[in-house]
C-alpha cells in the first residue's frame, strides 16, 4: 500500500499545478480521496512552510483579479473567498486592498456594459434591472443608486431612477 504522505503529496502537487489553491481546498480534496487525517495535515502544514500554500496571497490575488475583471463588490468577494475556507481575518485583510474608488469603478464598467442591453425599456425597469446587476454582484446599495442615476442621466433619461425606491434614503 502506497505512503499516505506521499499520496497526499501527490494529490495537493496535482491540483496545484492547474491554479492555486486554499488550505481548506486541499484539505477536502485529501479527505475525499480518503487520505487519513493525520498525513493531511503533516503534508498540508509542510506545503505552507514551503510556501505553496498560503491563503493570505491567495485571498490578495484573488480579490484583484476578481474585482477588477467580473466587476465583483466587497461583499461577493468576501463570500466567495469564505466559500474557499479563507479565514476571516485574512479576508478582512484582502478586502482592504480594494478601496472606494475601486468599487465605484467596477460598478460604473458593469452599468456601462449592461446599460446598452436595456435600451427602449422603461426607465424604471432599466433601473431596477441595472441596480440588482450591481447588487449580485456584490456592490452596495448606495453605490448602485449613484452609478445608475449618473448612468441614466449621461443618456439623458430621468436621473431620480424614475420612482424606483433608494434604500439608502430613510423618510425620517
Amino acid at each position: 500500500m502506497a505512503n499516505p504522505e506521499q499520496v497526499a503529496r501527490n494529490i495537493c502537487l496535482r491540483l496545484l499545478t492547474g491554479q492555486p489553491r486554499t488550505r481548506a481546498e486541499l484539505a477536502a480534496a485529501l479527505a475525499k480521496r480518503n487520505v487519513p487525517v493525520e498525513a493531511a495535515d503533516a503534508v498540508l502544514d509542510r506545503f505552507g512552510e514551503v510556501g505553496l500554500i498560503d491563503d493570505a496571497a491567495f485571498a490578495r490575488a484573488w480579490v484583484e483579479t476578481r474585482q477588477r475583471g467580473r466587476g465583483l463588490g466587497r461583499s461577493a468577494l468576501a463570500g466567495e473567498l469564505r466559500k474557499k475556507g479563507v479565514d476571516r481575518e485574512i479576508v478582512q485583510e484582502a478586502l482592504e486592498t480594494v478601496d472606494a474608488d475601486d468599487d465605484l469603478a467596477a460598478a460604473q464598467r458593469l452599468v456601462a456594459k449592461k446599460l446598452p442591453s436595456t435600451r427602449g425599456l422603461p426607465p424604471d425597469k432599466r433601473a431596477r434591472r441595472l441596480v440588482g446587476m450591481l447588487a449580485r454582484r456584490g456592490h452596495p446599495a448606495g453605490v448602485a443608486y449613484r452609478v445608475v442615476r449618473e448612468a441614466l442621466a449621461a443618456e439623458g433619461a430621468d436621473p431620480d431612477l424614475a420612482g424606483v425606491p433608494d434604500p439608502t434614503l430613510t423618510d425620517d
